[in-house]
């Protein structure tokens, strides 16, 4: 999984399936855009005006659990 944030754009992408191609694009909420594979499996995640939705968006905090 990959995360990246574009201040240029203030967008934020979650990459799920990295190198898998998006047959479909759905905007799920304005803003918010859910890409899909070709078995309808979600591929990304890409949230428009990041810095206005999301708290933080050019901080990264990680947690695993067991």
């Amino acid at each position: 999984m990959k995360v990246r944030y574009d201040p240029k754009t203030d967008t934020l992408s979650i990459i799920l399936k990295e190198n898998v191609p998006v047959i479909e694009s759905d905007e799920d909420r304005p803003g918010v855009i859910l890409d899909y594979d070709d078995v309808g499996d979600l591929v990304s995640i890409e949230i428009l005006d990041a810095s206005r939705r999301v708290t933080g968006a050019r901080k990264m905090e990680f947690q695993f659990t067991e």
